[in-house]
């Protein structure tokens, strides 16, 4: 719910601050509303009430209250689901369609799978002989990490979000919030929606702002916060690291990536087409899982690139209420500036440019905005820059491979290692992919379907550690042993 000036929500209250800054449309670049930006009185303020929620009576909670709640959110969000459709849609410029079908879907989806996660999950217990013949038992019991700082990007604000509060909550901690400063709305919704659905005052707070010397630096150094979940670009990650080292705080980090797709020659060539224009295109290629390095085996490769370009080129712009949209905007002008510039970058590195590498003109509101064009490059060697970072656009580069080892090594020559993408027939070479790959995740003929119960994350500088199901679970608690000798 887009309001004139969007406030935190700290101890169960929504408060303001003395500086705020505009929050605009990446769809026509006007302003939507004024957001507080929180000082380091108001970080103090939410920690301080995070810390004083845990301990009254959310200490208290077993694990079953506590789904129980979970599943009133998740309810309470599907009453208000028109109302996080249009902060999504608001804040992002994406599709309703996709708002609809993926991001608050999904929302709810993590809230109703953690609250089942955390009502089955079992302890750890085993019987121990004694040294006199007699035995002790041991087992262990997980207790809330404490306060922990959840930071969150723009890209899919709501679902990311809900993807790390829904385990905290579900393990007895309390949050406090620290959404992108370009997708701040949906976030705030969501604070209606935990107090409307009886969580204590405390437990869930938002605090909106900037990184360095705001609100995101002021809560991953604050000595109250106990653990740090953060989604966001490496190089972010690599500086809130080094502030949560200094007091030796728990780190969640699922960062960048730079991930290839590979397409063997006896791959269903019509799946892997539409697969890829998902993996490379979805949400304005502004997903950490996008795929950006494209390898197809020689003798599909030219059809293969032919088809991809093609279906590039049909991509159908508009408005975000607009039936049957494919594209959306970047996030912001900023942005989009530096997609575009790395466009210019492959031209200049040599890229053979299929389609796109520029912006489109509409000719109405929409010129303000923050759009680009599907890309579709070949041609770059291996360690051009334009293969080896990062862009989080809409551009692929496809290039040939002859056989199954060189596939491997060629993705897996990467800073990242965050996902793949493999598309074959071959039952044998689907699971010898899972093995051989060195990334996180490993989708064979499919993309961005995900189990919530089964783990998530990167390696090298795509993250460090896991959540999803019991990962989750043993990042959001600490374990105590217990040892009972039963003599």
């Amino acid at each position: 719910m887009v309001t004139d000036t969007l406030r935190h929500f700290i101890d169960g209250e929504f408060t303001g601050s003395a500086k705020d800054f505009p929050k605009l449309s990446p769809v026509t670049g006007e302003m939507l509303c004024r957001v507080a930006e929180a000082g380091e009185s108001d970080v103090d303020d939410a920690v301080a009430a995070a810390r004083q929620a845990l301990r009254g009576p959310w200490a208290r909670t077993t694990e079953l209250e506590r789904a129980a709640v979970l599943r009133r959110v998740a309810d309470e969000a599907e009453r208000r689901f028109d109302d996080l459709v249009a902060a999504e849609v608001a804040d992002t410029g994406k599709p309703v369609d996709q708002a609809r079908t993926l991001d608050v879907p999904r929302a709810a989806a993590n809230f109703r799978a953690f609250a089942d996660i955390v009502s089955a999950a079992a302890g750890e217990s085993f019987l121990t002989g004694t040294a006199g013949g007699g035995r002790a038992l041991n087992y262990a019991v997980r207790k809330p990490v404490g306060v922990v700082a959840v930071i969150v990007p723009w890209n899919l604000p709501l679902l990311l979000l809900t993807w790390k509060v829904a385990p905290a909550l579900a393990c007895g901690d309390t949050v406090v919030v620290k959404p992108s400063e370009e997708t701040p709305s949906s976030a705030a919704v969501l604070a209606e929606i935990v107090r409307d659905a009886g969580l204590p005052p405390g437990v869930f707070n938002l605090v909106h702002g900037f990184g360095p010397d705001s609100a995101g630096e002021y809560l991953v150094r604050h000595p109250g916060v106990d653990a740090i979940t953060f989604t966001g670009e490496s190089a972010t990650g690599a500086t809130i690291g080094r502030s949560a080292a200094d007091g030796v705080k728990a780190v969640s980090f699922e960062l960048g990536g730079k991930n290839a797709g590979i397409v063997f020659a006896d791959a269903d060539l019509d799946a892997a087409v539409a697969g890829t224009v998902r993996s490379a295109f979805t949400n304005g290629g502004q997903v950490c899982l996008c795929t950006e390095r494209l390898y197809v085996q020689r003798p599909v490769f030219e059809e293969f690139t032919e088809r991809l370009a093609a279906r590039a080129r049909e991509a159908v712009f508009g408005w975000p209420t607009d039936p049957g949209l494919t594209t959306m905007p970047l996030i912001s002008r900023d942005h989009r500036e530096k997609v575009l510039g790395y466009y210019r970058l492959a031209r200049d590195e040599g890229a053979e440019v299929h389609v796109g590498g520029d912006h489109p003109v509409f000719g109405d509101a929409r010129d303000g905005g923050a759009y680009v064009r599907p890309t579709v490059l070949t041609g770059l060697g291996e360690h051009t820059r334009t293969n080896r970072e990062e862009i989080f656009g809409p551009v692929c580069h496809v290039a040939p491979f002859d056989d199954e080892d060189e596939a491997y090594a060629l993705a897996n020559d990467s800073d990242y290692g965050l996902a793949a993408a493999v598309w074959t027939r071959d039952v044998g070479r689907a699971h010898r992919a899972g093995s051989a790959l060195d990334v996180g995740l490993v989708w064979v003929n499919t993309w961005f379907l995900r189990d919530l119960r089964s783990p998530f994350g990167g390696t090298k500088a795509s993250g460090i550690g896991r959540e999803g199901g019991l990962r989750s679970l043993d990042f959001y608690t600490e374990t105590t042993n217990v040892c009972v000798d039963l003599g």
